[in-house]
């Protein structure tokens, strides 16, 4: 079993058209396991990475130089969107999901967004958990294709400005 990465090998920066290919290729990794639980592939899995890397925000997360997890996010105006969070399956059960939501919120938070929102299927075993854990709260629940999706928020409290002497 393999060491955790260092806090101080970690880092984020902001995916760029050249990091479409590895994005497509690391949403469609994470999400393989799930294509035999729903029958059919999940939505990341067919996104258009191309027009998304332009049209979102996607943070790419590295380790040790290796790209190890992914999120995207839509600013909507009133909420900031989580649309997509993929994690490597040989880097899962790291905290890098744990991480990305933080980053996601403090993202919200700067651009003075009052809540983040998601969505996921309930068959992704452990997703609502997870999301919960992180201060996620189900918001509803209505049909989907041939299932369900779970929307959920978590407020966020936008930063204050300094005041000014």
């Amino acid at each position: 079993m393999s060491q955790p990465e260092a806090e101080d090998e970690l880092q984020i920066r902001r995916a760029v058209a050249a990091d479409a290919d590895a994005v497509r290729a690391l949403t469609r990794a994470a999400y393989a396991k799930w294509v035999p639980v729903i029958g059919r592939e999940p939505m990341p899995m067919a996104a258009d990475y191309d027009l998304a890397v332009r049209e979102h925000r996607i943070d790419l997360l590295y380790a040790g130089g290796a790209l190890v997890a992914l999120i995207e996010m839509v600013d909507r105006g009133d909420d900031l969107l989580i649309e997509n969070v993929a994690v490597a399956p040989d880097a899962q059960r790291r905290g890098h999901g744990q991480r990305l939501l933080a980053h996601a919120a403090a993202l919200a938070a700067e651009l003075g967004r009052p809540a983040l929102r998601l969505y996921t299927n309930p068959q992704f075993t452990g997703n609502v958990d997870l999301y919960a854990r992180a201060g996620f709260a189900v918001e509803r629940e209505e049909p989907f294709k041939d299932g369900t999706v779970v929307h959920m928020h978590k407020p966020v409290r936008p930063e204050r400005p300094a005041l000014s002497s």
